[in-house]
């Protein structure tokens, strides 16, 4: 066998494979022998025709099938063999029947070169903004933690975020309790999280003892469920409920924030870590600075694909042709008419799948298992603080990344999620990086500049050309 290279431009050309009958004779014979054994065939008994008549039946077909085998094996060797940086895959040249009287073959295979670039990161600048922590934040984030530190406590007049016990009673259209109405005794509402302002305002100013009128449909937007749970009853009673309804206040249930002192501060922050309150708001600032921290990073990241982009694949010139014939030959539902038009719209990711292996390759960046399960964790975390329920991470986190993982198609998703991380913090790491702080509005401003930047972009692709 005679495997060899020939190359027609400098991004395309062929590989040719010259097969001669011994290259594939054995394994003809050893595969008809297969057949004779495991295949019921009329009037043979299973395992007992001989070589000839199994060449007569399935000679044709067989060597069909292994000349096709034995040369496409011998392409894809020599282009591992040789380090050929390819796009997708080899592609047969001609579909034409193949000459089965013959002893000897030349098939040939089309392929297109990666262009060779040459990737230096060492002296590029980039730019990195942290979002800069301000008192307010401080005063929010302070707040928000020692609510979450505080204590539930009885109280006689509305405060915010208050929980109310009470009585519930329907009404009639005429204000007045309706006798066989729905009732609840041991009532209670959260009017901080109601859906409508102008319900929860009627339990502003309020005081044990108090009757406030109002709209359970309207607190939630006419949810069943928590129309259901606030009146305790049955999902299939909720319209029944379509009616105002009288709270009758028997207590309220406040939040005391707690007290800064070395109780809440070794509570919050381990024992001595934080002394007094310049420790604490410096500590609280950190917190806000680490959670601020991955906008930037994904901020960073954006700036630097349109950095490799720009730097790399303006001038990139790409194997076009067989890149039509490449996609024609695998995707049966483009039509030669639109070939043109699809590949003008995917040269952008091709360029960038080229870029980023070779980033990758320059850096060293390669996807162990361990990232691949962080970047569950990651996901997971995320559907956690979605739902609410992040305080619950140490429970479930390990259920979400098990399941996650077992699942091909999100394992698929969380390798690519994984090698993302992986690069760009690599690129991070060896870029030169100019750092900025910004205030969260000036961010924000660079970020809708970018979104602004991409959805254009996008729109003039999609507009047909006059």
């Amino acid at each position: 066998m005679d495997v060899t290279l020939e190359k027609t431009k400098d991004l395309e050309g062929f590989v040719v494979v010259k097969i001669q009958e011994a290259d594939y004779a054995d394994r003809v014979k050893n595969e008809l022998k297969e057949i004779g054994k495991n295949r019921q065939i009329p009037g043979f008994r299973k395992g007992h025709i001989d070589l000839a008549q199994l060449r007569k039946r399935f000679g044709t077909e067989v060597k069909a099938h292994v000349l096709n085998e034995v040369a496409a094996d011998a392409c894809l060797k020599y282009v591992k063999d040789n380090n050929l940086d390819i796009l997708g895959q080899p592609i047969p040249a001609t579909d034409e029947a193949i000459d089965l009287k013959k002893a000897d073959y030349e098939f040939r295979y089309e392929i297109g070169f990666a262009p060779e670039i040459n990737i230096e990161l060492e002296n590029a600048t980039l730019p990195f903004y942290n979002i800069e922590v301000t008192d307010q934040m401080i005063e929010e984030q302070d707040k928000a933690m020692r609510a979450q530190a505080g204590t539930q406590e009885k109280a006689e007049e509305y405060a915010e975020r208050a929980l109310v016990k009470g009585s519930i009673m329907q009404l009639n259209e005429d204000g007045s309790v309706k006798e066989d109405g729905i009732q609840v005794n041991d009532g209670i509402v959260a009017p901080f999280l109601f859906k409508s302002e102008t319900e929860a305002k009627k339990f502003e100013g309020t005081k044990v003892g108090d009757k406030v009128v109002f709209n359970p449909f309207d607190t939630c937007d006419g949810n069943e469920a928590e129309v259901a749970s606030m009146l305790h009853i049955d999902r299939d009673r909720v319209e029944e409920a379509r009616s105002n309804f009288e709270f009758n206040i028997a207590e309220y249930v406040v939040n005391k924030p707690a007290e800064l002192g070395e109780e809440y501060y070794n509570k919050v922050f381990g024992e001595g870590n934080v002394k007094n309150e310049e420790d604490y708001r410096k500590a609280v600032a950190d917190i806000i600075a680490q959670a601020l921290q991955p906008n930037s990073v994904q901020l960073f990241t954006r700036n630097a694909e349109d950095y490799l982009m720009e730097t790399y694949g303006a001038g990139m010139a790409l194997p076009l042709e067989f890149l039509r014939k490449f996609m024609l030959r695998t995707n049966s539902e483009i039509k030669e008419e639109d070939i043109d038009g699809i590949v003008e719209r995917n040269i952008p990711g091709i360029k960038w799948e080229i870029i980023e292996n070779k980033v990758a390759e320059k850096l060293g960046v390669k996807v162990e298992e361990d990232d691949v399960k962080a970047a569950a964790r990651q996901v997971g975390m995320q559907q956690l603080q979605q739902y609410g329920m992040a305080h619950m991470a140490d429970q479930m986190l390990d259920y979400f990344v098990e399941n996650m993982l077992k699942d091909e198609n999100q394992r698929r998703r969380l390798i690519n999620l994984a090698f993302n991380n992986k690069l760009f913090q690599a690129v991070h790491n060896t870029v030169k990086l100019d750092e900025k702080t910004v205030s969260l509005d000036e961010f924000r401003a660079m970020v809708d500049t970018l979104n602004n930047a991409s959805g254009a972009a996008v729109a003039a692709e999609e507009t047909p050309a006059e």
